[in-house]
């Protein structure tokens, strides 16, 4: 299967090789008709118009212009053998035909039509080693020259391939590593924060058992892999996250459409900051707001229980540095943290920008 770089020097070569071969044939015929006796001019002449006809066969493409490439060598070495003097027209149409004609085509076709030529030239003008030995010469360069530019090009499609695949496995490798990220952030906002209030005891059996029951449904949720859409709601998804809070929260959620991984990261850090209000903050209300911003969103949750050193949480912890900060960031946005005796502010701000 040819690769694109290749199927380029391909058409190139067939868009080119004709034009080229009637010009210089032109080119030729134009001074060789000078090279003619005083009384074999007006058939020189006559045989420069069959050439100048068949350039235009040699525009049209290798089909058309095969047979009248063939037919102006014919025609010129006739010409020698009528009038004489034309040697080196008859022999220099012969090479430029004989070379062009290994871009073209295969050496199948080639090789017949070269030893044709050389035959005819060889009747009409005479048999010379030194001119056969250059027909075979330049036609064995110019299949040489082909066929090395061919396999370069292959080569060329070959390494793109290669690079294609890499790219496509480092982009595999890079979502499966995003992947695994929010699966452990997923974690701790579920079943990882349950056994810590469990280990730190003191918790309500019932209350315990609620969290458990919630954090099997968000993991049930997660799993079934629901269809995305184009754009989500993000402020409709945060509401839904408010209503099944058992806090009282006071929530402005207004209208805001960002892209579904954007909505998944900013809803997934508004649930657990309102668990951490929950379970840390020894309140029982928060607020939440959603609001447009620039060409994004901001989405801002508080409450006024005891606050925490934002410095002093541990690297191991991942609860807002993983499951808020880092989950935010890995979208393209920003999270800051803002605590202190007063209470709790958590800024969340994504911008298309």
């Amino acid at each position: 299967m040819r690769g694109p770089v290749e199927e380029w020097f391909l058409s190139a070569v067939a868009r080119f090789a004709g034009p080229v071969r009637g010009v210089g044939v032109a080119l030729l015929s134009a001074f060789g008709v000078l090279s003619v006796p005083d009384g074999g001019v007006w058939i020189a002449l006559a045989v420069l118009g069959l050439v100048l006809l068949g350039v235009v066969a040699d525009f049209a493409g290798p089909r058309v212009a095969f047979v009248p490439a063939l037919v102006r060598v014919v025609a010129v070495c006739a010409a020698h053998g009528v009038v004489g003097g034309s040697e080196q027209w008859a022999l220099n149409v012969l090479t430029t035909t004989a070379v062009t004609l290994q871009w073209e085509w295969s050496a199948r076709v080639t090789v017949p039509a070269t030893a044709l030529l050389l035959v005819v030239h060889g009747s009409a003008v005479g048999w010379s080693g030194t001119a056969v030995l250059r027909v075979v010469v330049e036609c064995a360069l110019a299949r040489g020259a082909f066929v090395l530019l061919r396999r370069s090009t292959r080569r060329v499609d070959g390494l793109r391939a290669r690079r294609a695949a890499s790219e496509r496995a480092e982009a595999v490798a890079v979502e499966r590593r995003r992947q695994e990220r929010e699966y452990l952030a997923l974690l701790h906002d579920t079943a990882s924060a349950t056994f810590l209030v469990v280990a730190v005891g003191g918790a309500d059996p019932a209350a315990v058992a609620g969290y458990a029951r919630r954090d099997l449904e968000l993991l049930s949720g997660s799993a079934s892999g629901a269809p995305r859409e184009s754009v989500v709601d993000v402020g409709a998804a945060v509401r839904a996250v408010v209503e099944r809070s058992p806090l009282r929260v006071e929530a402005v959620l207004e209208t805001v459409l960002v892209p579904p991984a954007v909505a998944l990261a900013l809803v997934r850090a508004v649930r657990e900051t309102l668990v951490n209000v929950e379970r840390h903050a020894g309140v029982t209300e928060a607020s939440v707001t959603v609001l447009p911003v620039g060409g994004g969103v901001e989405v801002v949750v508080r409450d006024a229980g005891r606050g925490f050193d934002v410095a002093a949480v541990s690297e191991h912890r991942r609860g807002i540095r993983g499951s808020v900060v880092e989950r935010v960031a890995a979208v393209g946005g920003h999270a800051e943290v803002v605590s202190g005796a007063g209470g709790t502010t958590v800024r969340l701000t994504w911008s298309r920008d």
